[in-house]
């Protein structure tokens, strides 16, 4: 069910401490964490402690954590101290998402290319 933690599911294992990570944010909705495997000098995740599988599933379900998550992505831009930074959500095997709990990346310290892929 939305929301609720999956057992098989990795980011909701981090939210839970069972799989460890490098926490750089928390809040009471949320967890930021250094990806494992950076495509930029910063490349920091976050996530809703609560499991939505994308963000559109996210903003239906719990419109305000989609606030919170955002919020944050600001927040750990200003604490690694970038002064411009980009936010992606993936959607989709397609789009480049591999696991399906919603997560914003936070990319920065390098410049960033448009159009991204």
């Amino acid at each position: 069910m939305a929301g609720e933690p999956q057992d098989g599911c990795l980011f909701c294992k981090v939210v839970a401490g069972r799989i460890p990570a490098t926490i750089v944010r928390e809040t009471e909705t949320t967890v930021a964490f250094r990806d494992i495997n950076p495509q930029a000098p910063t490349h920091v995740l976050v996530i809703p402690k609560a499991h939505y599988e994308n963000a559109a599933a996210l903003a239906v379900g719990a419109p305000e954590v989609v606030a919170d998550v955002l919020r944050e992505t600001q927040a750990v831009a200003e604490s690694e101290k970038l002064d411009s930074y980009r936010t992606v959500f993936n959607t989709g095997a397609g789009a480049g998402q591999t696991v399906f709990h919603v997560h914003a990346h936070v990319l920065g310290g390098r410049g960033l290319q448009w159009p991204p892929g």
